[in-house]
C-alpha cells in the first residue's frame, strides 16, 4: 500500500485511532468456544500499541461475556483488556435501562451474565444475539410469541451479520434469525452493534478520536467497512475470515 503515491501517505499520517474487528481479523473462532489466531495478528496488535496509535477492539461477538471473550484472546497471546472492547451486549443494556425495557433473551447461554442487572420479568421486548445451538425452533417460536403478543413489538438485535467463519467452516449468524422474526411479526429490528452508527460513534468517543482520524479494519464488507464509511471513517478490508 505504501507504494501508491503521496495521496495515501497524507491521510495515513492524520490517523490517530484504529478500530479492529476481532473474529476473522485477529482469529477464527471455533465451535467449542476455542479457535485459532490468524498468522501475524498477535504481532500486529503489539506493533499498533507500540506505535502509540489509539486502539479499540470493535466486535459483534455475542457468544460470550466480554470477560470470557477477552480471557480467550489473552490465552492466544493478544494484548487486550475488557476496557478496550466495544461490544453489543453492554450497549443493549444501556438502551434497555434508558427505555425501561424488560427483555426476553434469545441469546447464547454464555452471554446471559451480561444482562444480570436487567429486569427480565414480564418481558416487553425481545433481544436476539448469536445464540448458535440455542437457535432451536422452540426458542425462535417462543421469541415470536412474545413479539406477536405485543401491541407495538420491539425487537433488538445484537448485530445483523449473515454468517461468519469458524475453524471448521461458515456459520449462520444472528441476522438470518433476526430477519425471520422481522418477517413473521412484521416488525423492524433495532440493530445494536455493527453496522449501527451509534456503535461506531461510541467506540470513537471512547478513544477520543474524530471519524476522519480513524480507520476501521474488518473482514465484513457490509458491517465493518460499510458501517464505518457511513460514519465518516475510512475502512480497510482484510483478506481473512469471510472477506470473499
Amino acid at each position: 500500500a505504501a507504494g501508491r503515491g503521496g495521496d495515501m501517505a497524507a491521510w495515513a499520517r492524520a490517523v490517530r485511532g484504529l478500530l479492529l474487528d476481532v473474529s476473522g481479523v485477529l482469529y477464527d473462532s471455533g465451535g467449542d468456544g476455542g479457535g485459532a489466531p490468524i498468522a501475524g495478528s498477535v504481532e500486529a496488535v503489539r506493533r499498533i500499541k507500540a506505535s502509540g496509535l489509539k486502539l479499540r477492539f470493535c466486535t459483534n461477538e455475542t457468544q460470550a461475556t466480554r470477560e470470557k471473550f477477552v480471557k480467550k484472546l489473552q490465552g492466544m497471546g493478544f494484548d487486550i483488556s475488557v476496557a478496550e472492547v466495544t461490544a453489543p451486549a453492554p450497549a443493549a443494556c444501556r438502551i434497555l435501562k434508558e427505555r425501561s425495557l424488560r427483555p426476553h433473551l434469545l441469546v447464547h447461554e454464555d452471554l446471559v451474565p451480561e444482562f444480570a442487572e436487567i429486569d427480565k420479568a414480564n418481558p416487553n421486548c425481545v433481544v436476539i444475539g448469536d445464540a448458535a445451538e440455542n437457535f432451536t425452533y422452540a426458542n425462535l417460536n417462543e421469541a415470536f410469541r412474545v413479539l406477536i403478543g405485543m401491541e407495538k413489538p420491539v425487537l433488538i438485535s445484537l448485530g445483523r451479520g449473515r454468517y461468519y467463519k469458524e475453524t471448521d467452516g461458515l456459520k449462520l449468524d444472528v441476522g438470518a434469525y433476526m430477519k425471520a422474526l422481522e418477517y413473521a411479526c412484521d416488525v423492524q429490528a433495532e440493530v445494536v452493534g455493527k453496522p449501527a452508527k451509534m456503535f461506531f460513534e461510541s467506540a470513537l468517543a471512547e478513544m477520543g478520536v474524530p471519524p476522519q482520524q480513524a480507520i476501521m479494519i474488518g473482514d465484513d464488507i457490509e458491517n465493518d467497512v460499510g458501517g464505518a464509511q457511513r460514519c465518516g471513517m475510512r475502512a480497510l478490508q482484510v483478506r481473512t475470515g469471510k472477506y470473499r
